[in-house]
């Protein structure tokens, strides 16, 4: 505990410069880097703190793109952040795999999410992570779970989103004919990933009902946890927090609805009973007796099995809107292997459609679900292309540059080509330091296979049985909100049309 003297002391300072960033936030800012030696003025750190690369890039990460493809290492400092950021393989490599003891997410990260993820396996690491980890594997490697999170996606495309779908067609020329598909997209995940993970149905995928106050408060926790990442310094979010004020007030307002909707998640499973369920949330209440802790597992388990799905169906189809051709090349694969209007029947048939794989792997190679990720330096350490990293440094990896690196990907590496995943027809992934969309090294996505599956379901049933055009498509590049995973700021606008036949 602090002495009263020197808490009301930091109060007051916290005041006094909360007062200043209400009047004047670029002098506030300037003050508080002056006080702590941190101002540079090189090139990088002027446009990032004055926003000028704004003029040039619809995104932030398009900008970090163009500053990697432009070092003769992929690699980059942001100096005013205390922040290297990588496009290089090797260096990715050496981060998750070789030298991983030195490269965990790190307090500072987890202090930022703590708030929202808490010990979930997202936030942590050592036994916490390896335990999470542990467990999760053993049910996700089982066949039968896997069919179990089969029959859940084909019963929710079937019974809710597909009749949505229809109930929205042939609307063109009315208002209320345009549907937000990224909206949907997160309905539909969300029922799924609480159905396979809590075995409970919260049944948001009905436009009649607004979309849940919880699912809007996580949206919101999401966002402030990106924007606290993004800060030049953590103090302004903290003085923010311990005053109550602003963005960390809403913050609070926000946890406090997602911890009710976790405490009311295990209500409902202890009535229900736990021994004979199969979802992923009785196996761990079965083990774990700290409420807290579960609380954080449940969380974690929503942002993976939502935020990531959704995102990556929202990227897909705003590229199918754009590339017709690559429409018709997914049907007539799966008429082929399927049968006309045959839908598949199991988890191993998915996966036959190899070109609607390839397609969903490039789509997240240009539009990755998590654009980055961090960790953080333990010890002074070198990386392979020769970059010094001091302890402590914050260290980012960035798939969305990756994408976009003519070294690793060809001089093709902006067009959407499906077929760069193909050898003779069949799908062959690339390794996880290339193509670092679900991790790689040690903590690479245990939920990898089932997110795939879903993906794959969605994709193929709703491109045989519908048309999707874009309301505004002259964007060439979609602009993204800030968030824990990629978000396009002003949804996915389409009208939908039913293809005749199906």
């Amino acid at each position: 505990m602090e002495p009263e003297s020197s808490w009301l002391l930091h109060t007051l300072y916290a005041l006094c410069f909360i007062l200043l960033l209400l009047l004047s936030p670029r002098l506030a800012l300037f003050l508080y880097l002056l006080r702590l030696k941190l101002w540079c003025s090189c090139e990088i750190c002027e446009a990032y703190l004055s926003l000028s690369w704004a003029k040039s890039f619809d995104n932030l990460c398009d900008w970090y793109a163009h500053l990697l493809k432009c070092s003769p290492t992929r690699t980059i400092l942001i100096h005013v952040l205390g922040n290297i950021i990588t496009a290089n393989p090797e260096n990715i490599k050496y981060m998750l795999k070789t030298r991983f003891d030195n490269y965990p997410k790190g307090k500072p990260f987890s202090l930022i999410l703590g708030d929202f993820l808490g010990r979930g396996i997202f936030n942590v690491d050592g036994d916490m992570w390896r335990f999470q980890k542990n467990m999760a594997s053993l049910e996700l490697d089982r066949s039968s779970i896997r069919s179990y999170a089969f029959e859940i996606v084909r019963c929710e495309i079937e019974k809710r989103l597909l009749p949505l779908l229809v109930s929205f067609s042939g609307k063109e020329e009315d208002d209320d004919g345009v549907l937000d598909l990224q909206d949907i997209f997160r309905r539909f995940s969300f029922d799924s990933i609480c159905q396979f993970s809590f075995g409970l149905d919260p049944e948001c995928l009905q436009l009649s009902l607004p979309l849940s106050e919880f699912a809007v408060a996580f949206d919101l926790a999401s966002r402030i946890s990106a924007e606290r990442a993004m800060a030049v310094s953590p103090l302004v979010w903290k003085i923010k927090r311990r005053l109550n004020i602003g963005s960390e007030k809403k913050m609070k307002e926000a946890i406090r609805i997602i911890d009710m909707l976790a405490q009311e998640v295990m209500r409902r499973k202890r009535e229900m009973g736990l021994s004979t369920h199969k979802d992923l949330l009785s196996r761990f209440m079965r083990t774990v007796e700290d409420e807290t802790y579960l609380r954080d597992i449940v969380i974690s388990f929503l942002l993976a099995g939502r935020d990531t799905v959704a995102s990556a169906l929202t990227s897909f189809f705003w590229l199918m809107a754009k590339h017709p051709e690559i429409r018709s090349a997914i049907q007539a694969e799966a008429d082929r292997v399927l049968g006309p209007n045959q839908e598949p029947k199991s988890f191993e048939q998915i996966e036959k459609l190899h070109y609607l794989q390839a397609a969903v792997y490039e789509s997240m190679r240009l539009y990755p679900p998590v654009q980055f990720d961090s960790k953080f330096c333990q010890q002074d350490d070198v990386f392979p292309d020769g970059t010094f990293v001091k302890r402590g440094t914050r260290v980012t990896y960035h798939p969305y540059a990756m994408g976009r690196m003519e070294e690793i990907w060809g001089p093709d590496c902006l067009e959407f080509k499906p077929e760069r995943w193909l050898r003779d027809g069949v799908f062959c992934s690339e390794n996880h330091f290339k193509y670092p969309i679900f991790q790689g090294g040690f903590r690479v996505c245990l939920g990898k296979e089932m997110a795939l599956m879903e993906i794959r379901s969605v994709c193929l049933s709703l491109l045989r049985r519908f048309h999707f055009e874009l309301v505004s498509p002259h964007h060439s590049t979609p602009r993204f909100s800030p968030g824990l995973t990629s978000t396009f700021r002003d949804g996915l606008l389409v009208w939908v049309r039913e293809k005749r036949g199906s």
